[in-house]
């Protein structure tokens, strides 16, 4: 805290203004409040008075928060705003709130929390950081990254000195106009990262272009603050300045060369897949004090050494996973609020001249401009649709806390003025509550998945490759995975090429990474979370006799934007099939809610077909299980509709394995075909007649026909299937108006899985069968390019669909 600041806030009206002081006292013994119901105002003492304070600073920034979702409202809004309303310009001016909620006793204990919060703050951001982002940059990258600060630090340089040399402002306002045109000018990292992750959009292409060149950004924009806090010192203050940052470079020498080693000493003594040991969390919570420490003792900000440590620190598990948690919502919703009620104290908007901020609005509003077209036409000259363009020239405009510390830095340094300082704040609020809606109007990722062609099972050729990618959350999805790839029947003239993506849960890092794994002759030794998965899924290539292709990726992401990064591989591999892991109920997987969104995101978006795997059982090898069954019995269960067309072909896939019995269950409602649509009816039996024309003469399939009322009699059905297969397949979605689901809707509580797939996941009776429900792809820009021939194969020899024997049985 400045000295400036506390008599700033001293100078309130609502408070007694104090003209000039020197010292402030507290009574020390005055800690603790013995309660109301003895006279004793909890409000006079400071440990209740901080936490009504605290508890306010949250309690308003999340209503707020919650009142502005309607309207897209970024959260860094709902903080400034929150301090704005709380400090001197609206309800501190009512003298009994400024003098018993925040008075100046007050003020210094909020202060002193905020500091010692904002130490973990900062560690979180440098955690957040890759520096190795650095290695992965392009010229396209580079140049977006300059331009988007290059450009408006010229446009509001030129304004400014327009202003000042053309116009008759106040003295003060000419000094701080060249400072505010370069402090509007930057671009922080992680604010980018955060706004992105707000939005939604960090994994997806146009957010790793964004990720990029605002890191370059921020190179250019430390290299333009540091410049200007220099230039604004004395020849003595700016040597004691050099010195200082000749320190700090020493300082982070040490935290890389000893701290980040004896790091990396603690990750291979943690046990391989355990959590971080408590010892090493404290040892790494007293690392980060220390560090403030040491700064502050040679003259550096205590946030630099934190921020130091943050960034040499390897993210993810288990370091930087562990601390992540620890420190992320305590940091976020107890600290940062007190800091933006801080900052809100010190703002009084009905203190600035209107002539006052119109001129420093003006000029932070080019700056916007300017960063804009900065971003914008470059991006067009990197051949960006022009969309895309216009929404990354939006997301380079994303200010945050980095950005109001920055601006407090050059205050303190006496470069702008207090009532330029209100304004800055003030346009930063306006700027991030327009471009965030803008970007949800222009920038929707979901149309990227859209395709102009079937890419699903049923439209793929027989005799082709099939191309799948495999989604795993842990070693337990491995085995039915891996049984379920070798009941494709992969062969000589239809191999298959396996996509293997294993899903990490992003903690403690900003940017999500998609790492591409090299299967090697030998299995992999490396003490990574992926390894034991990989070598699994290359023991299963090396036993395939050359039909099986694997290739492994492991994705390291947050569950909400997790499906992004499965769509984009699917999309830019062109597969047929999605197969995801339906998340179990005895606990084994965690965070089975996150897993469900991510569930629920890749079967609205996926390019492809989706398949969600349903693991009853337990498995703890991961040698392909079918390859040591005599038989293994799939049934198809068909009710009618495009999932169970899909569902259906994927058994005809499986049809052609040696050790697979297949049975096809059709469900009739009162002797007519499922659906009241004609047309569906009609293409629900072309299918079934090509499936019997394929299957005629091969028998280890059989149909069966059930004829059924409602969905007691669906039920019953079901229930004869007791421990009779292995393997069920079903469509998810079906007609909501058959008489097949009456009375079946209440288990439709997990739509993932579609009313019947509900009641064969939870049917206990059913044992350890696996259940795998099929969607057929959806995101089609043109729906009639349907292939009615899907199912014929030009290699067979076409035979009667009446050979295939038929067993019709009412229920």
């Amino acid at each position: 805290m400045e000295p400036d600041d506390i008599s700033l806030y001293a100078t309130t009206r609502a408070l007694d203004p104090l003209d000039s002081f020197t010292s402030l006292c507290k009574r020390t013994w005055m800690i603790h409040s013995d309660g109301i119901f003895l006279n004793s105002s909890p409000l006079r003492y400071s440990f209740p008075l901080l936490l009504l304070q605290i508890f306010l600073a949250s309690g308003v920034m999340l209503l707020i928060k919650v009142l502005l979702k309607p309207f897209s409202q970024p959260t860094v809004v709902s903080q400034i705003l929150g301090g704005i309303i709380l400090g001197p310009s609206f309800l501190c001016r009512i003298t009994w709130f400024a003098r018993n909620i925040f008075p100046l006793r007050g003020f210094i204990v909020i202060d002193m929390l905020t500091s010692f919060g904002f130490m973990f703050f900062f560690f979180l951001v440098g955690l957040q950081m890759d520096p190795w982002m650095l290695k992965k940059f392009n010229r396209k990258s580079c140049a977006l990254g300059f331009f988007s600060v290059a450009l408006p630090m010229l446009l509001t340089y030129t304004f400014s000195s327009v202003l000042i040399n053309f116009t008759n402002l106040e003295p003060k306002t000419n000094y701080s106009l060249p400072v505010v045109s370069q402090a509007e000018s930057i671009i922080a990292f992680p604010v980018i990262a955060h706004f992105l992750t707000e939005l939604k959009i960090i994994n997806s292409e146009f957010g790793r272009i964004a990720l990029a060149s605002s890191m370059v950004s921020s190179i250019f924009s430390f290299c333009v603050i540091t410049f200007t806090v220099l230039s604004h010192h004395t020849t003595g203050d700016s040597f004691k300045m050099i010195t200082i940052i000749s320190t700090g470079i020493s300082v982070g020498v040490i935290v890389i060369f000893i701290i980040r080693p004896t790091i990396l000493w603690m990750i291979r003594r943690n046990p391989l897949g355990e959590p971080l040991k408590e010892s090493y969390i404290v040892a790494l919570f007293i690392a980060i004090l220390v560090s403030g420490f040491c700064c502050q003792a040679i003259g550096l900000n205590a946030y630099f050494g934190p921020f130091v440590l943050g960034i040499v620190i390897p993210s993810g598990p288990p370091v930087g996973t562990a601390m992540a948690e620890k420190l992320d919502h305590i940091t976020c919703w107890v600290f940062l609020p007190l800091y933006f009620v801080k900052n809100g104290l010190l703002l009084n908007i009905f203190s600035i001249s209107f002539k006052k901020y119109l001129t420093v609005q003006f000029i932070a509003l080019i700056g916007a401009l300017g960063k804009f077209l900065g971003t914008f036409l470059t991006s067009l000259f990197c051949h960006m649709p022009k969309k895309d363009a216009m929404a990354l020239g939006l997301v380079m405009n994303a200010q945050g806390v980095l950005e109001l510390v920055i601006f407090k830095m050059i205050r303190s340094s006496k470069a702008i003025d207090y009532e330029s300082f209100v304004v800055m704040c003030i346009s930063m609020m306006v700027v991030m509550g327009v471009i965030a809606p803008l970007i949800k109007f222009l920038y929707d990722p979901s149309k990227r998945y859209q395709v102009y062609s079937r890419r699903t099972v049923m439209h793929s050729r027989p005799n082709s490759e099939l191309r799948v990618l495999a989604c795993v959350h842990d070693q337990e999805n491995v085995p039915t995975i891996i049984n379920l790839l070798e009941a494709l029947n992969p062969s000589k003239r239809s191999p298959l090429s396996i996509y293997l993506l294993h899903l990490l849960e992003l903690v403690g890092h900003s940017n999500p990474t998609v790492i591409p794994h090299k299967l090697t002759k030998r299995p992999s030794s490396k003490a990574d979370p992926s390894k034991h998965i990989v070598n699994a899924f290359r023991y299963y290539e090396k036993n395939s006799h050359g039909f099986v292709k694997v290739f492994p990726f492991t994705e390291i992401s947050y569950y909400k934007t997790m499906h992004d990064d499965v769509c984009s591989i699917a999309l830019n591999k062109r597969t047929s099939l999605i197969i995801v892991p339906f998340y179990k109920n005895n606990g084994a997987m965690a965070n089975k809610k996150a897993i469900r969104i991510m569930n629920h995101n890749v079967l609205d978006r996926a390019p492809c077909s989706v398949a969600v795997l349903v693991d009853r059982g337990v498995q703890i090898t991961s040698r392909p299980l079918l390859a040591t069954w005599f038989s293994y019995r799939v049934a198809v269960l068909f009710f009618g509709g495009a999932d169970d067309q899909e569902a259906l072909a994927i058994g005809a896939r499986m049809a052609g394995h040696p050790s697979i019995n297949l049975v096809v269950i059709r469900f009739l409602a009162s002797g007519s075909v499922v659906g009241d649509n004609e047309e569906e009816k009609r293409f629900d039996s072309e299918v079934m007649n090509e499936f019997k024309l394929r299957m005629a003469g091969n028998y280890q399939v059989t149909y069966v026909e059930e004829v059924v009322t409602d969905g007691t009699g669906t039920i019953s059905v079901i229930r004869s299937m007791e421990n009779k297969y292995e393997l069920i397949l079903v469509g998810r979605q079906h007609d909501s108006r058959s008489r097949l689901t009456l009375g079946l809707e209440d288990f439709a509580e997990r739509t993932e899985l579609g009313t019947i797939g509900e009641v064969l996941a939870s049917a206990e009776f059913l044992g350890n069968t696996t259940i795998l429900v099929a969607q057929q792809q959806n995101a089609v820009h043109d729906g009639n390019d349907y292939n009615m021939g899907f199912f014929r194969d030009k290699y067979l020899v076409e035979a009667d669909a009446e050979d295939m024997p038929i067993r019709r049985i009412n229920v």
